[in-house]
């Protein structure tokens, strides 16, 4: 099989529960030119190199790929928005990410996202009460997705009763960033969720300038601060990211968390016995079963020697961290799931100047979410496996995750 075929398999929804094979296929050639010019990088130690390099770039507007695909500077983060740090470069990237990070985390707010365990740990309860005199549940349904939601929209402040307004949105705009459908689709999906979900957040943050709480989109409407506030537009563009790659990665950690524990009941009950194994079986997961299985859109700025290949300037390339968090030139046993695997080193979170963002965040919600799960629910056994993915081969995880089980314990 040729590597360019390897990669069409790994977009293929037929290999969407197993795409592991391919990326090996893949990691023979840690670089791979596909048909249309276009680089894959696919084995750790250049992946981990590229992240760090300053000769590439995010910016979607330098991406040729994304610009014949008809996706503007303003439609680079999925949505027709202005672009947030995620599509920037330094230094404005830096700038408006430490603008955003500050009433986020440290060293400005420190407390809030460890403030925030206590309400995980009762939502958790509460959903897993509800499962209480069933005989069969779905994970991502009634634990996976309502966990980083519930979350995610009171530290953001959007009211209840908004919640489930933007649900179909999300899916839209995240599958217009697919790189298995074609452009014309692609920016079909993206106009049709973007005028909505920015109108849906014009609105949100208008409401909270006038009226503001204690959430952060109120923070960053009235930030009085030195540096000044985020312009109208960042701050549109900003909290729509961060309520959309707020909890639709934790939903496939959650749940790709719970499928591993499932097909690994000898784990599933150390974590019922002890635990403080989750810290460690989270970072396991973000190695083994990763949200996120590539980066796309990156821009060469200059020639880059990469892997015994050259990437010209000017070319597109994606990274395959799915593919070097299982590369066997990195870490022993890549295909074992070994919770207590001493620094596997992953890159589930990406790294560099782009890292995960919500990292501190999503890895409390999986550790409680899967607690939670281990520790209450009486004898799950999976009803499919596998179970059904949602279309995207580079958010992967279940659409439904359903169980059997005996009961729900105290």
């Amino acid at each position: 099989m040729s590597h360019a075929s390897s990669w069409e398999q790994v977009l293929d929804y037929s290999n969407r529960a197993n795409p592991y094979p391919f990326y090996a296929e893949l990691r023979r050639s840690p670089v791979t030119r596909l048909p249309d010019g276009t680089y894959l990088v696919s084995t750790y130690a250049e992946i981990a190199s590229l992240l760090h390099d300053p000769r590439v770039s995010s910016e979607i507007s330098r991406n040729p790929a994304t610009a014949a695909a008809g996706v503007s500077a303003e439609e680079g983060d999925g949505a027709d928005m202005t672009p947030t740090f995620l599509s920037m470069d330094p230094p404005d990237h830096d700038k408006f990410r430490r603008m955003t990070m500050r009433h986020f985390g440290p060293p400005t707010t420190p407390g809030r996202i460890a403030g925030l365990e206590p309400r995980m740990e009762e939502i958790v309860t509460e959903l897993i009460d509800k499962m209480a005199g069933r005989s069969r549940i779905d994970v991502v349904d009634e634990l996976a997705y309502p966990l980083p939601v519930t979350v995610i929209c009171e530290l953001l402040g959007v009211p209840p009763s908004d919640r489930q307004r933007f649900r179909v949105w999300v899916d839209i705009a995240l599958q217009s960033i697919d790189p298995g459908l074609d452009p014309e689709t692609q920016q079909k999906k993206r106009a049709e969720a973007g005028a909505e979900l920015r109108a849906f957040m014009e609105e949100l943050v208008e409401s909270h300038r006038k009226s503001p709480g204690d959430d952060m989109l109120s923070a960053m409407a009235t930030d009085d601060s030195p540096e000044g506030s985020l312009p109208a537009e960042q701050l549109v563009g900003t909290g729509l990211l961060l309520l959309i790659a707020g909890h639709e990665t934790t939903v496939n950690l959650i749940a790709n968390g719970a499928l591993t524990l499932l097909r690994h009941p000898q784990e599933l009950q150390r974590l019922r016995n002890d635990p403080d194994l989750a810290i460690p079986m989270v970072e396991e997961l973000l190695r083994y079963e990763p949200p996120v299985h590539f980066v796309p859109f990156r821009t060469a700025l200059d020639d880059i020697d990469i892997g015994g290949t050259t990437i010209p300037a000017g070319a597109s390339f994606t990274l395959l961290l799915a593919a070097a968090n299982r590369d066997p030139a990195h870490v022993t046993d890549p295909d074992l799931f070994i919770p207590d695997r001493p620094n596997n080193g992953h890159l589930g979170f990406g790294g560099g100047i782009h890292l995960c963002f919500g990292a501190p965040l999503a890895r409390l919600e999986a550790q409680i979410a899967l607690t939670g799960f281990a520790s209450r629910i009486e004898n799950p056994r999976l009803v499919d496996d596998p179970p059904p993915y949602r279309p995207s081969p580079f958010l992967r995880g279940p659409s439904h995750l359903l169980v059997e089980i005996d009961d729900i314990s105290g």
